[in-house]
């Protein structure tokens, strides 16, 4: 099973701790090289490059497609453009990723997406968290993630929490 993964699911993770959920759940990760710099740069925090550098089971791959990641940065960032291409090219079963316009974007290319809330119900399913809500308020409060009070709501329904 191939996954890709743009920046936000991996630095959201890494700043609360719970990084390893991607291991566990998807074992290899690959990421694009614009992926790699934007988790490595010094705005990500330390938190981030430390979890990011002893992540070995994530892949950095180069885009080849590179037409593909032109069309894509009028309306995205570079991450998640190449995100986009390199699951395009490797055929991906799933990209992971979490801003609105790439969600869009990947969707309009036929790519299947999950988000950092997906992964954290994906996680509870399989018994690797115990509970959703603490690692949501955790994003919330260290990562600076936006939650809707109704996709908050939505998300501790389907959790059943």
């Amino acid at each position: 099973m191939i996954i890709v993964s743009n920046t936000s699911p991996i630095s959201n993770l890494a700043s609360v701790g719970q990084l390893s959920l991607l291991q566990e759940i998807y074992g290899t990760i690959l990421i694009p090289s614009a992926v790699r710099e934007e988790l490595l740069d010094e705005r990500a925090g330390e938190t981030v490059i430390t979890a990011v550098q002893a992540a070995t089971w994530l892949e950095v791959h180069s885009v080849q497609n590179q037409k593909l990641v032109a069309e894509l940065i009028t309306r995205i960032n570079i991450g998640e453009a190449e995100a986009i291409a390199l699951a395009v090219e490797v055929g991906a079963r799933r990209l992971l990723i979490d801003e609105r316009l790439g969600r869009q974007s990947a969707k309009n290319v036929g790519l299947k997406i999950t988000g950092v809330l997906g992964i954290l119900l994906f996680a509870k399913r399989l018994n690797l968290i115990s509970a959703v809500q603490p690692i949501m308020n955790d994003l919330t409060t260290q990562a600076n993630f936006r939650i809707s009070s109704q996709l908050y709501a939505d998300i501790l329904s389907e959790a059943n929490e």
